[in-house]
């Protein structure tokens, strides 16, 4: 992976991570000026307190992945310490679909009219599992990588000794 590449990786994971640090911030703000609309229409209090979960669980996803973009750039990524990283995202990515999946139900009482966004709403859920579920693929692609390293350096070790 070129520098230009990390550089450019880590530059969009920057500018996300502080994207979700000023939601954040905007949700705590809103829940301590307690600025809740009159009619009571949506439960914002904890669609708030959702949505700063879910900051949370993307920006553990974010350092994770730093870490494992760092790792690339050092040639250290097919090691037994990439696993911690990749499981990490994969439980971050877990989290965010129960935080859309909590979303999707405390949006629900409000969509009795149309029931399709709710439907809409858990397909979404899915799919973000879905997605951990891919990460978790290639977890075991890593897995299989790793393996053929070891492999490969135990070979190239007989070999050595042979000449």
């Amino acid at each position: 992976m070129g520098k230009l590449m990390v550089s450019a990786l880590h530059a969009v994971l920057v500018v996300v991570l502080v994207g979700t640090v000023f939601v954040q911030a905007s949700m705590v703000w809103a829940l301590v000026s307690g600025n809740d609309p009159e009619d009571g229409s949506l439960p914002l209090t904890p669609l708030r307190v959702i949505t700063i979960l879910g900051m949370v669980s993307a920006q553990v996803a974010l350092v994770c992945v730093w870490q494992l973009v760092t790792m690339v750039r050092r040639g250290t990524v097919f090691s037994d310490a990439a696993f911690r990283y990749v499981d990490i995202v994969i439980g971050a990515i877990v989290a965010a679909a129960l935080v859309w999946f909590a979303v999707t139900a405390l949006n629900a009482p409000g969509q009795r009219d149309d029931p399709g966004v709710t439907a809409i709403m858990g397909g979404i859920g899915v799919a973000i599992l879905g997605v951990a579920l891919f990460v978790l693929v290639l977890r075991m692609l890593l897995a299989q990588a790793v393996a053929r390293d070891v492999e490969a350096s135990q070979m190239q070790a007989e070999l050595d000794e042979v000449i």
